[in-house]
């Protein structure tokens, strides 16, 4: 194979699936435990993984009590902070962070991530989110949430704000000419002054260039107004397509739309979340699988729903089929795939909650060989350019991907046996940006 497969580790929570936490031998602790979390990034790098991707919210999920003192999805360290310290013990894994284009300041963002790629010598990726979460804007000041529709025409700008912050000084700026004491030449900084309908912001950034020119930008979300943001600013997407026919045809409506931007196919990757078990025989994988799903409580099943429709499920019957449900300023993607599901295999919303409470995404269970068959299946039809790979369960199921499937992937030629350069934009194969404001 020429082309060659990217793999980057979902880790945040450490696992998505609500019972992982209580898998025999997995790390209960593991979102807080930095011992842990060192281990695992460690684990990865020896891998060859292109990026470890920490998600994150801005509130305690929106569950009730009875199902939210079930779930480790709960809480997790602040994504900064741990990646500082997480770049501190890697050398070459890419480190991606999220930061929400709805609650944040673009100054704010800009510095963090200038930093984080400073600090970790090119790794870091800025991973936007407009936040779906409605109980993240009573953590702000509001009384209600900022509209979709709204939050994706604040992100926009809020791009283009932060990619003009980390231009604030070109790369040959600081002289640091200690005979002369000329620190830096003023002639190579640029003023921003940007004025736009949401934001107000002067500048320049107080931190050099990063490393990177720009930190790998990520974009997660499939809406529509999602797919027009990725085409015109993303790097990498991160996505949850269902299947191999819906993921195809997602590529080709994000790669074609590059096109009205003036930008090259080569210039976005995309890599959809894939929930990954693995057994000696597919029957072991089905049976770890099953034992997962066996120890989510209904409580948090019926909240994951909720979540998932961004409508309050608990008071539908849990054996009726799903009732009409009202459109809601939640995520636009999440609902539609729950309808789409429920009417596809007529499931219940007893159903319908225990597969939301556990994992509810494209899942590959089986042997590393067929898990493998499947992956260069959807690199081969372009319905993927690699995958975020989401574990089961922490540690075991990090070691069966890491010791099982990568060398498969290898022996195959479709995934790296060493890394080829230092930072997360030599391991995507992702030019480094120009200085909108200075020449070279």
């Amino acid at each position: 194979m020429t082309k060659q497969m990217h793999l980057t580790a979902f880790m945040r929570p450490v696992s998505l699936h609500t019972g992982a936490w209580r898998y025999p031998g997995a790390y209960a602790d593991a979102n807080f435990n930095f011992g842990h979390l060192k281990s695992f990034i460690r684990t990865l790098e020896a891998a060859k993984f292109d990026a470890f991707f920490m998600a994150d919210h801005l509130a305690v999920l929106n569950m009730p009590v009875e199902a939210l003192k079930r779930s480790h999805t709960v809480t997790s360290f602040e994504p900064f902070t741990l990646l500082s310290a997480l770049a501190a013990v890697t050398e070459r894994i890419g480190l991606a962070a999220t930061a929400s284009t709805t609650f944040e300041e673009p100054y704010h963002v800009a510095r963090r991530f200038a930093s984080l790629d400073h600090i970790s010598n090119g790794r870091a990726a800025w991973n936007i989110v407009t936040t779906a979460n409605p109980d993240a804007a009573l953590n702000f000041g509001l009384d209600d949430h900022v509209e979709h529709g709204e939050r994706y025409r604040r992100a926009r700008e809020f791009v283009d704000v932060v990619t003009g912050l980390w231009d604030s000084f070109a790369d040959d700026a600081f002289i640091r000419d200690q005979e002369s004491g000329i620190f830096f030449d003023p002639a190579r900084m640029h003023v921003l002054d940007h004025e736009g309908p949401s934001y107000k912001v002067r500048g320049p950034l107080n931190i050099a260039r990063p490393v990177q020119g720009h930190p790998v930008i990520v974009q997660a979300g499939q809406s529509e107004p999602g797919r027009q943001l990725a085409a015109e600013t993303a790097e990498l997407v991160f996505c949850s397509p269902r299947d191999l026919e819906s993921a195809k045809a997602l590529y080709a409506d994000i790669k074609t739309r590059m096109a009205a931007f003036g930008r090259a196919r080569s210039a976005l990757k995309i890599l959809p979340a894939a929930f990954i078990v693995l057994g000696e025989m597919v029957e072991d994988a089905k049976r770890k699988r099953a034992t997962l799903d066996s120890l989510v409580h209904y409580d948090s099943a019926i909240a994951s729903l909720s979540i998932a429709l961004g409508h309050d499920a608990s008071t539908f019957d849990p054996d009726a089929p799903l009732p009409e449900i009202p459109d809601t300023n939640a995520s636009k993607t999440g609902r539609e795939q729950v309808l789409k599901l429920a009417q596809e295999e007529g499931l219940t919303v007893r159903q319908l909650a225990q597969r939301y409470g556990g994992y509810s995404g494209l899942a590959f269970v089986g042997t590393a060989e067929s898990v493998a068959d499947e992956m260069q299946l959807w690199l081969e039809q372009e319905a993927s350019d690699g995958f975020t790979v989401v574990f089961p369960f922490l540690p075991q199921g990090l070691e069966d991907v890491t010791r099982d499937l990568v060398p498969e992937l290898q022996r195959r030629g479709l995934f790296r046996r060493d890394y080829e350069g230092t930072t997360l934009r030599d391991h995507l194969g992702l030019a480094r940006p120009a200085n909108a404001f200075f020449s070279a």
